[in-house]
């Protein structure tokens, strides 16, 4: 116990040591947090307080390492897992690192966190089997690799995600490695017991800097090496106990990253800008514009995963079906929660999950009629031919109706137009678009005029008229065959009367 309660304390002085040294380097050299819309704060603050908390964190545990005890002597038994964790997670730790300096792309981000946990894997860090409290056991077979890698990357990420308020990230890192702590020391792992008082130490000694208004902030550093390190240190508890409950306790400590991740990949993926374009609708955010104040967001935050995690802890009590229902119990009381602060909406949810469905569809019907009408184009040895594809394409493509006026060889001009029968769309659901067309004769840019169905959606309308314009550029007037005079003239004359498009 003696030995716990030094690693606790000794990390926890370190941290208070480092952290104000890492805070005079960061305003020497000017490595601030960037400013910019989602951010609350509106001063420069140092983002590199990750130092102190992984030097703080990895320190004690060598240190421990190097005694001469029981626990020193455990851990230098684990030596090949124990390094491996370690060499990992500070892997991670120098790419956030390089992240918060230079700035590294997400996608670079996330193959360093998947060879990281890939690494962690081989070494025989994996989720084989889960055992049920005794009800039945799951095993994974040869999926262990990609489950454990999945869980290793998304908690990395959930707590990188909740990183948006002073002292938030710190703060439910904490509750985690002490209820990874509480559940270590009741099922006999002295190690992980070692390694969660050393993170946990390091995490209260940076909140005296961290928390509202904070000093310094932890930077991509600090909140994805806690997030791999705790997600690393869930699966080792895991294995020594062999029940879902070590990975349930810090799911349920976590649930407010893990379920605020998810709500927003959610939302993120029913707009059409991508998962990955960054925005305010995280649960943090939206408590502000609630009107909450910057430091009760964060407190009330931190209540409800005591909560959770407390109501977790009756788990190591029960057994079977109790244990089961303790955490649907609690994952329902997460749930509310963002409910309650609107950053899940059910109907809303399914609304736009119906509506991406149909966009999804709609976008395919137009690529196949954008195909079929290139084949159209392709055919297209003559003038003649090539405005026949053009009408060929408006029709294909929902085009009500266009023009194109041409200067005949003559001198003469004319016009050339096609129409839907029976068009009796209102005049605010079209959009008129001209696209340039050059003559092959002078190289004078015309204007093909193009009315558009909107079919109430603009985005549908630019998609489609992306379409149309691609297939008028690949497959311009220039390129086609040289006619005589006497060829192209009754060309032109006959296409000024194209056959009419049924609507």
């Amino acid at each position: 116990m003696l030995t716990y309660l030094c690693v606790y304390i000794g990390s926890l002085l370190l941290a208070v040591l480092l952290t104000p040294i890492l805070i005079y380097i960061a305003h020497v050299f000017k490595i601030y947090d960037s400013l910019d819309m989602r951010k609350v704060h509106a001063s420069s603050i140092p983002r590199i307080g990750g130092i102190a908390i992984f030097l703080s964190a990895t320190t004690l545990v060598i240190a421990v390492s190097l005694l001469d005890n029981g626990i020193g002597e455990a851990l230098r038994r684990l030596q090949i897992q124990a390094v491996t964790l370690l060499a990992t997670s500070t892997f991670i730790f120098l790419i956030g690192l390089i992240d918060d300096l230079y700035g590294i792309r997400a996608r670079h981000k996330l193959l360093a966190q998947v060879t990281a946990a890939s690494a962690l894997c081989l070494s025989g860090i994996q989720i084989s089997s889960l055992n049920f409290v005794n009800l039945f056991t799951l095993h994974f077979g040869w999926i262990s690799f990609p489950i454990t890698v999945f869980w290793i990357v998304a908690i990395t990420n959930a707590v990188n995600l909740i990183d948006g308020l002073d002292g938030l990230a710190a703060g439910i890192s904490a509750v985690t490695c002490a209820v990874i702590a509480l559940f270590s020391f009741n099922s006999n792992q002295p190690i992980m017991v070692v390694l969660m008082l050393a993170l946990l130490g390091s995490l209260s000694g940076f909140l005296f800097f961290n928390f509202n208004p904070a000093r310094i902030f932890m930077g991509d550093c600090g909140s994805m090496f806690l997030g791999f390190f705790m997600a690393s240190a869930s699966i080792i508890c895991m294995m020594k106990s062999g029940t879902i409950v070590a990975l349930a306790l810090p799911a349920l400590a976590l649930g407010l990253p893990i379920f605020d991740t998810i709500f927003v990949m959610l939302r993120r993926f029913l707009r059409p800008w991508g998962i990955m374009s960054p925005d305010r609708s995280h649960l943090h955010y939206r408590l502000l514009d609630m009107g909450f104040r910057h430091r009760h967001v964060v407190v009330a935050m931190y209540a409800i995963t005591a909560i959770a995690a407390g109501l977790g802890m009756f788990m190591m009590l029960t057994h079977a079906a109790g244990t089961i229902g303790i955490l649907l119990c609690v994952l329902l009381l997460l749930v509310l929660f963002f409910r309650a602060a609107g950053a899940v909406r059910f109907r809303e949810t399914i609304a736009g999950l119906k509506q991406k469905r149909a966009v999804s569809h709609q976008q395919r019907q137009e690529v196949m009629s954008f195909e079929e009408a290139e084949l159209r184009f392709r055919r297209a040895k003559i003038f003649n031919q090539w405005w026949q594809a053009v009408c060929f394409a408006a029709d294909k493509l929902d085009i009500a109706g266009g023009s194109l006026p041409l200067t005949n060889r003559d001198g003469t001009k004319q016009v050339l137009a096609w129409g839907k029968d029976g068009n009796d769309t209102a005049a605010h659901d079209i959009v008129t678009v001209s696209l340039p067309v050059r003559d092959r004769r002078t190289g004078l840019p015309l204007k093909l005029e193009i009315d558009i169905h909107a079919n109430g959606s603009l985005e549908s309308a630019g998609r489609r008229t992306t379409l149309f314009a691609r297939l008028i550029e690949e497959h311009s007037i220039a390129n086609l065959s040289n006619e005589d005079k006497k060829t192209l003239t009754a060309d032109f004359r006959a296409a000024e009367q194209p056959p009419a498009i049924n609507s």
